[in-house]
């Protein structure tokens, strides 16, 4: 995958692309709507196809105090954008620059002349520009003056509303892992490298892969079963505590997998943690005795869950 920065010359060879333009984090259902129409559009006139997202997410720009909630990185996004079948991704560095281009400077300067956009595909509610004085009309309008056509996809919905963002974020925090995953057409999951703890796990008979939680936003604290995918793409299967671990001291917010069947060195290595089902809430357990007799039941159920 292509990755490209907005602040800098469209490679000819991309130049007079079809773009899906938005947020994209998450790439759930609705974003994927979105991004299919750009792709059908350009395949069906032979143009390059490239989706473009925004980092940081305009919200953490303009409210940089406000809790973690990000539903996936770059990387990530980079990775599932490829999958869609895009030649390349687009980032605008969202910052005070961007934040006060104005939307006719930002379609006829930005899109149009110096990226050479041929076209654009957006979700209805899309806005853009300072003060968000864009809309899709606008969008319309403002290309039609520079050669830019543009198309909007209307929501997606189910039986519970309109497929968002929000909405998977409502269930992540109520742990809610089916939900998530339907939305997201795949497990929420964490991706980030494991670090060096106390080592406590590994005294019990219970040796953890621990993930500091990052710009993630934070699921329901509590076990849950996970699978976890290593550099080369072995996937292994598990049981993770995700929160503060309650019955240790001092409390530090960490996403600790123990993986079954496995043994190996994953100090430094890069993994990606896949949500699978939520489990039950943290405890705190008096003896340790206590705690190994509940992770031995934890297990055993993420083993069922997870199919063996």
């Amino acid at each position: 995958m292509i990755r490209l920065s907005a602040r800098e010359a469209m490679p000819q060879h991309l130049r007079g692309g079809i773009i899906a333009l938005g947020n994209f984090d998450g790439f759930h259902l609705g974003h994927q709507a979105v991004a299919g129409e750009a792709l059908a559009w350009a395949r069906a006139e032979g143009r390059p196809a490239i989706v473009a997202t925004f980092d940081p997410h305009p919200v953490r720009f303009f409210a940089p105090d406000t809790p973690p909630f990000r539903l996936t990185t770059l990387d990530q996004r980079a990775e599932l954008f490829a999958a869609a079948g895009a030649d390349a991704m687009l980032v605008f560095e969202f910052d005070a620059a961007l934040a006060a281009t104005t939307a006719e400077a930002f379609v006829q300067d930005l899109l149009a002349a110096d990226l050479g956009v041929a076209g654009v595909v957006t979700g209805e509610d899309f806005t853009f520009g300072k003060g968000r004085a864009g809309n899709v009309a606008a969008l319309v309008q403002l290309g039609a003056s520079c050669g830019l056509r543009a198309r909007a996809v209307g929501p997606v919905s189910d039986a519970d509303g309109v497929i968002s963002s929000s909405r998977i974020r409502e269930a992540l925090r109520s742990g809610d892992c089916a939900t998530a995953a339907r939305l997201l057409t795949r497990p929420f999951a964490l991706r980030g490298e494991v670090r060096h703890g106390a080592k406590l796990g590994r005294t019990i008979g219970y040796p953890t892969a621990n993930l500091e939680m990052g710009s993630y936003l934070r699921p329901k604290y509590g076990i849950y079963a996970v699978t976890g995918t290593l550099p080369g793409g072995q996937v292994l299967r598990g049981a993770a505590n995700l929160g503060i671990r309650p019955s240790f001291e001092p409390p530090i917010e960490l996403l600790e997998t123990y993986f079954f069947d496995f043994e190996g060195d994953l100090y430094g290595k890069t993994l990606e943690i896949a949500l699978h089902h939520y489990l039950r809430e943290e405890a705190k357990f008096e003896t340790l005795e206590a705690l190994i007799a509940q992770m031995d039941k934890d297990c055993a159920a993420a083993r069922r869950l997870l199919g063996g």
